[in-house]
């Protein structure tokens, strides 16, 4: 709405504006859950040199489609959790590729759109050129004569730029990423691939509300995004708790229970009573037999 109105503005003349580039605050933010599509820079498998179209501009192709959803490879917005894409079936180009990519050759260079496209263009600006981020795929293995050892399990960090977050799951704009094999030299750990093999990633993705990383585990300004859980949280959560108990028991055992004590018999509320006053026992107290002169 706010930039339709801005739009408006302009048009009619009401609001001055140079033919720089888009003004930030006109400009869409993802909101959360929103998909971002990785599409990778076009390298020739007999060389892993990139690939550039007549103009010279290097050629960008979508990501492997996953077997789990039929798409390219996508990211939502903000959200954490493990990611499951299977590439079906590995031809032999792909696999000369990844040969560079695990021997360190070529990067396995890819990019992300830093925020949505806009669907309003302001009158009087020049028309917006899309924004992306670098996020290369340190994809680690080993090469072996017959056969590669690749690490699919890979983490994925994102992250947002900073901004004032008012919801739990706000929206905002990439800033930065990386994606990166875990534990390369456990062979066990890792997927051996031949030509016609599928090759199962499994992602671990996380989200940050900053560019920085968490200086202090538990202290972090915004937990959106799937928020974080440290074991100090659990430390200081279960130490409140017990703070709590305790200061609840000091408090009732020393004020509250010896209010409702004064003014009583000693049968009225104590193990030891009898229950004289009543001729009931309250408490832990019993009736007293009659006595017989």
């Amino acid at each position: 709405m706010a930039r339709f109105a801005f739009a408006i503005l302009v048009s009619l003349g009401l609001l001055h504006t140079t033919a720089a580039s888009t003004p930030e605050d006109v400009l869409p933010s993802y909101h959360y859950g929103a998909p971002i599509h990785v599409e990778c820079l076009n390298r020739s498998s007999e060389t892993g040199e990139h690939i550039a179209n007549e103009q010279d501009d290097l050629q960008w192709v979508p990501f492997p489609a996953c077997n789990e959803t039929g798409r390219p490879l996508e990211f939502g917005y903000g959200h954490e959790g493990e990611l499951n894409c299977t590439i079906p079936f590995i031809d032999d180009p792909t696999y000369h590729l990844l040969e560079f990519y695990v021997h360190n050759d070529a990067p396995m260079a890819c990019r992300l759109p830093a925020r949505p496209a806009p669907q309003v263009h302001v009158v009087g600006q020049k028309p917006y050129v899309q924004e992306y981020i670098p996020l290369v795929f340190a994809l680690a293995g080993t090469l072996q004569l017959s056969h590669l050892h690749v690490s699919t399990q890979m983490n994925v960090l994102l992250h947002a730029k900073p901004k004032h977050h008012i919801h739990h799951k706000d929206s905002g704009v990439l800033d930065s990423g990386v994606a990166y094999s875990t534990s390369p030299l456990n062979t066990k750990a890792s997927t051996r691939l031949v030509i016609g093999d599928a090759l199962p990633l499994r992602l671990s993705v996380r989200w940050f509300p900053t560019p920085a990383l968490p200086k202090t585990e538990g202290m972090v300004e915004w937990q959106g995004m799937g928020g974080h859980i440290y074991a100090s949280t659990v430390f200081y959560s279960l130490a409140s708790f017990l703070a709590g108990i305790v200061a609840s028991g000091a408090y009732f055992f020393g004020i509250v229970l010896p209010k409702r004590l004064k003014g009583r018999s000693l049968g009225g509320a104590t193990p030891l009573g009898y229950g004289v006053n009543s001729g009931v026992g309250n408490g832990w107290g019993y009736k007293p037999s009659k006595r017989i002169d």
